[in-house]
């Protein structure tokens, strides 16, 4: 658990490992607290389709080439400056939000590989190349959380997917959506006081 902050933010940044539920989290939240949500993570996805990427071959391409992080993590800091009543779904919001209420969903790869492909249409299957099994695809999670802590380590001097930068960390695999967002909002609230 990390120290409290000397000034608390109405931000709350919600990070997590992939399929642990952080966008849907995030916009429940939102919505019950009536802020606005934004997701770093669809900014990600949008930049690296434009340049022909998947989404695993683009995490790739970033770890040798940081303009796509830079540009993500630029707008976050600028969102941590202007913004307010606001949740952000985000592998590095924490970090460039020191004040945030920070959260941390936690799932298992092979959890997260069936979640994530019951879900997905056939069009984002396609174009995130998602394979048939789900063991293949959570190991396909499991080199894309590598590629993005090796990322973050050499960019910043951080992992994101250390739980000790987090004020409260949620195993989703034994959660729904509905029961995460009200402890993320009950710790919230017990935060902010």
């Amino acid at each position: 658990m990390r120290p409290a902050p000397l000034h608390k933010s109405t931000i709350i940044t919600i990070a997590g490992r992939p399929g642990s539920g952080k966008s849907t989290t995030a916009k429940m939240v939102a919505d019950a607290l009536g802020y606005d949500h934004f997701s770093s993570g669809d900014l990600f996805r949008e930049m690296v389709h434009k340049l022909g990427f998947d989404l695993t071959a683009g995490s790739l391409h970033a770890e040798q080439n940081s303009e796509i992080d830079v540009a993500v993590d630029q707008r976050l800091r600028e969102m941590g400056e202007e913004s307010t009543d606001i949740v952000i779904d985000s592998r590095m919001a924490w970090h460039w939000m020191p004040n945030s209420f920070r959260v941390y969903l936690e799932l298992d790869s092979k959890t997260a590989a069936e979640r994530i492909m019951g879900a997905l249409d056939e069009k984002r299957r396609a174009v995130e190349h998602v394979p048939e099994s789900i063991e293949e695809y959570a190991q396909q999670l499991d080199e894309r959380l590598a590629s993005e802590a090796r990322r973050y380590s050499a960019l910043y001097g951080v992992n994101p997917y250390v739980e000790d930068h987090y004020d409260i960390v949620i195993n989703t695999a034994s959660s729904t959506p509905e029961e995460s967002t009200q402890q993320i909002i009950k710790a919230y609230k017990a935060w902010l006081s």
